[in-house]
């Protein structure tokens, strides 16, 4: 390593450090909408980078569509501000479209980018999840305290943006919950988009 590169490591690892105290209110990562692995690059990143985790997302824009047009290779602040200073309706439309922060499109491109057995972590609506894919199926790692006393319960499906999820336990095989059980991981967002009830075919 030369010396340029091990003061970039020392300097990296020093934020990294800094950053470890607010990991329990959370991080401030900035998306772009063009990959599952596309974010601003901020100090924020750094812990996942040194310890080499991969990290997810699905809020990704349909590059055919004409908000792609639009949206370019803007991450989520540039692209608000685009929308409040240029009144960009194409922009507006799909932010609020997908008000879910996870589109169909995401959910394809997420399924295709993730190794089977993968670990990784998944980003959305400010929250941080664990994220694997077994036998082709994308999964969350239940973390709600409802399901504390369900040892059975340990993963839940990502394969609908609406919010449809089917629970299962560690060798994931479908188990039964009660009807009033459900994942608040993510909160139901309401979203006029279309593609909302969309799920990916297994």
């Amino acid at each position: 390593m030369s010396d340029e590169d091990r003061l970039n490591y020392e300097a990296n690892t020093s934020d990294a450090i800094n950053i470890l105290p607010v990991l329990q209110k959370g991080l401030d990562v900035n998306v772009k909408f063009t990959g599952v692995r596309d974010f601003e690059y901020t100090k924020e990143i750094l812990p996942f980078d040194l310890l080499n985790i991969s990290l997810y997302h699905g809020w990704l824009v349909d590059p055919q569509s004409e908000e792609s047009k639009v949206i370019g290779d803007l991450s989520y602040n540039a692209l608000v501000e685009k929308v409040i200073s240029q009144s960009a309706y194409l922009g507006k439309h799909f932010l609020e479209a997908s008000a879910s922060q996870l589109t169909y499109h995401g959910l394809c491109e997420l399924t295709a980018a993730l190794e089977e057995g993968e670990i990784g972590v998944f980003f959305r609506n400010n929250h941080f999840s664990t994220l694997t894919k077994a036998k082709g199926r994308l999964y969350l790692l239940v973390t709600d305290q409802g399901f504390l006393k369900e040892a059975s319960v340990v993963w839940e499906t990502l394969d609908s943006v609406d919010g449809d999820i089917t629970f299962v336990d560690e060798g994931f095989k479908i188990v039964s919950h009660s009807p009033e059980q459900q994942s608040s991981q993510y909160p139901p967002t309401s979203s006029p988009g279309a593609q909302s009830n969309q799920q990916i075919e297994q």
